[in-house]
Formats: structure tokens, C-alpha cells, sequence
């Protein structure tokens, strides 16, 4: 069992982010949440904003430090969607999901990374999707904002490795969340056969991933991907 961190995570308010939020709690870290509902829950720090607002990010993480102590552990989960075709994507739902996905996740690293610099020890786990890696019909947006968390993850684990801060990512394939949940019935059935699993994933699968790549087991993992997908983007 790791010793218990100060924890922020983004987007916790549902789905993956809640899941997360939960298990590490549960766990037995210190762990603030940050996302546009503030909603409470027992045992978690809740905070409201958006991470596409610099400044709104920077009172959060203050207001995290002084009730948890510096964050050690970065959970950049905060994502929406505007799926399009892109010959009729506007540009105004382009740059929402790039500011959300990926402007907000840079927005929480700029933040989190002096103190863990201090510290000589961090955590930092994006959530990106297959979708990232494999791409996706309708979601030019989407796709190119997870993927950029690959090149940010990738390039923060040569910044920072050798002050013993990683960052990785998870990339969920398709999970029981809302969002999935409102597909039409055969488009569900034709992405469940499409998966070596031959299943949807559970929340929960997401956030045990998350919860090891935090961990003291985890120090050698950096600048990695972690499909949890049933084996969907298999070759990505």
C-alpha cells in the first residue's frame, strides 16, 4: 500500500472521474475534486471550476494546498464532447473541446509541476481514450485533443523523470458510463462485437488502473500508455 498523497482530480463529477475520486479515497489519500458542479461527496475535498480558466485552476489547486497540502497527484480527467462530422464542425466546438480536453489538462500541469519539482516526487495520470490513439468518425476534436495528452505526457516524463514525478495515460476503450449508455442499441451491439472482450468496461476498471499508476509500484512506468479497452485499440 503507498502512503497516502494529496490528490486533485478534474472532471470528477460522474462516470470515470467519480470512480476515480471513490477508490482513492477509499484508498486512504487526501484527494480534492475540481470540476464545474463542485458536488460533495463524503470523505472528498470538493472544489468548483473549470479547467479551461487559468485562474480558476490556480484558486483551486490553493484551495486544495491549504486543506490537503501541496498536490502530489495530478488526475487530469476533465473531458466533454461536440462530435461532428468536420466538414460541419464548427470552430466554436472545435477549440470547446481542445480548451476542455487538452488547454485545461496543461492549464492543471503548469500548476501542479513547480511544487512537485520541490518535492522531488509526483504523480501525473491523463485520461485519454482509444479514440486518441485509433481515431474516430465524427470527432476530429475529440481524437486530437486526447491525443495531444499522449505528446504532453510523453514529453513531461523527459522534463521532469528525473526529479521522480512520472506521467502516463490511461486510454479507456468504451466504458458504462451516460455517455455511452444514450447510443442507440445497435450502435452499442456493433461496438461490443468489435471488442475482443466482447463487453463494455466498468468505471471502476479505469480507476484501478489509475490508482496503480500512482503507486509506489508504478515508479519505473513513465511516459506510458495504458489501454484499458478489452483490447479494442489492439496495434495503436
Amino acid at each position: 500500500m503507498s502512503q497516502p498523497r494529496s490528490v486533485l482530480i478534474t472532471g470528477a463529477s460522474r462516470g470515470i472521474g467519480q470512480a476515480i475520486a471513490d477508490l482513492l479515497v477509499a484508498d486512504g489519500h487526501r484527494v480534492a475534486t475540481f470540476d464545474r458542479t463542485g458536488a460533495e461527496r463524503p470523505g472528498i475535498l470538493a472544489l468548483r471550476g473549470d479547467v479551461a480558466d487559468a485562474e480558476a485552476v490556480d484558486a483551486g489547486f490553493a484551495a486544495a494546498g491549504e486543506v490537503h497540502g501541496p498536490v502530489e497527484v495530478l488526475v487530469a480527467n476533465a473531458g466533454i464532447t461536440r462530435d461532428g462530422l468536420v466538414g460541419r464542425m464548427s470552430v466554436a466546438d472545435f477549440d470547446a473541446v481542445v480548451d476542455v480536453n487538452l488547454r485545461g489538462a496543461f492549464h492543471c500541469v503548469r500548476r501542479a509541476v513547480p511544487a512537485m519539482v520541490r518535492a522531488r516526487w509526483g504523480r501525473i495520470v491523463f485520461t485519454g481514450s482509444v479514440v486518441g490513439l485509433g481515431g474516430s468518425e465524427g470527432q476530429v476534436n475529440y481524437a486530437s485533443a486526447k491525443a495531444g495528452l499522449v505528446g504532453m505526457a510523453r514529453s513531461l516524463a523527459r522534463e521532469v523523470g528525473p526529479r521522480h514525478i512520472t506521467a502516463n495515460v490511461v486510454a479507456p476503450g468504451f466504458i458504462e458510463t451516460e455517455m455511452t449508455a444514450a447510443l442507440p442499441e445497435r450502435r452499442r451491439d456493433a461496438y461490443r462485437e468489435a471488442i475482443p472482450a466482447r463487453r463494455f468496461g466498468q468505471a471502476d476498471e479505469v480507476a484501478h488502473a489509475v490508482a496503480f499508476l500512482i503507486g509506489d509500484r508504478a515508479a519505473y512506468i513513465n511516459g506510458a500508455v495504458l489501454p484499458v479497452d478489452g483490447g479494442l485499440g489492439m496495434g495503436h
